[in-house]
């Protein structure tokens, strides 16, 4: 074989590869539009006024008092 068949093989299989991933990737977009139109949105949730004034339960001030006193009382030993 020369030079330039090899070449030409190359080439050609450069084009076919390059087509080949072209058309996978058109097709991945396509399916992915399609799933997302069948899909659809999802509704948002409505919030209402009870929901939107709940609070969660949080860590009292004592504990967090606690907490930082001992925190303090580690790290004052550690010197």
């Amino acid at each position: 074989m020369d030079i330039a068949s090899s070449l030409v093989q190359a080439a050609n299989l450069m084009l076919t590869g390059m087509a080949v991933v072209f058309i996978f990737l058109a097709i991945l977009i396509g399916a992915i539009k399609l799933m997302s139109f069948l899909v659809g949105q999802e509704p948002e949730p409505v919030v209402t006024k009870s929901q939107s004034s709940f609070k969660a339960p949080g860590v009292s001030n004592a504990h967090i008092a606690a907490i930082s006193a001992a925190v303090h009382q580690y790290r004052n030993k550690q010197k």
